[in-house]
């Protein structure tokens, strides 16, 4: 319901011809990503309900609902029962409203480090892959290491709440580098 929503707010609202399928859905995958749904969900007050309905002394239940996964997906459940109680026209307006500012972001500055660094490797013919390195935490709070290689040399190291988080900030930084390098 919540891709869904943004889906039919940016079709209508872009030149399909002129951003292509592709970086439709990149805009909206931006637009409505876990750190996105986290947003939301801090804007609409979600944790302090959840530490509210925690069982008392409890303090592992209130590290839980800090958590981004934990967040997102109470707020796609809250989601989905507003679809089922309103319908999907009242309930995609106001999934729009609570994203407007996640929209925005994603449409003026579009964050996709993975596919900018493959296209410039690709254009000198080198590939670019990722492995984990460690994985930290427990696993409702886990932080990614992850290494960006080119042509099986490391380039940079990235870390993120998710493996794609973390593959995403090792593309930044080679980015980065090479642009420093002169590349």
């Amino acid at each position: 319901m919540l891709a869904l929503s943004v889906t039919a707010h940016l079709y209508p609202r872009l030149e399909a011809e002129h951003f292509g399928a592709g970086r439709l859905t990149k805009i909206r995958a931006q637009a409505v990503s876990g750190p996105a749904c986290r947003r939301v969900a801090e804007e609409l007050g979600l944790p302090a309900l959840l530490r509210a309905a925690a069982p008392p002394d409890t303090p592992a239940a209130a590290a839980v609902v800090e958590t981004e996964r934990v967040l997102a997906s109470v707020l796609e459940a809250v989601i989905g029962a507003c679809y089922l109680c309103s319908g999907f026209e009242r309930t995609a307006a106001a999934v729009v409203e609570a994203f407007s500012e996640q929209i925005d972001e994603a449409l003026s500055n579009p964050v996709d480090f993975k596919s900018a660094l493959q296209e410039q490797l690709a254009r000198r013919g080198a590939t670019v892959s990722y492995e984990v390195i460690e994985q930290m935490g427990p696993p409702h709070d886990r932080t990614f290491s992850v290494a960006a290689l080119v042509d099986d040399a490391v380039v940079a190291h990235g870390s993120g709440r998710s493996k794609k988080l973390a593959e995403q900030d090792a593309a930044r930084l080679a980015l980065e580098l090479a642009t420093a390098g002169g590349e």
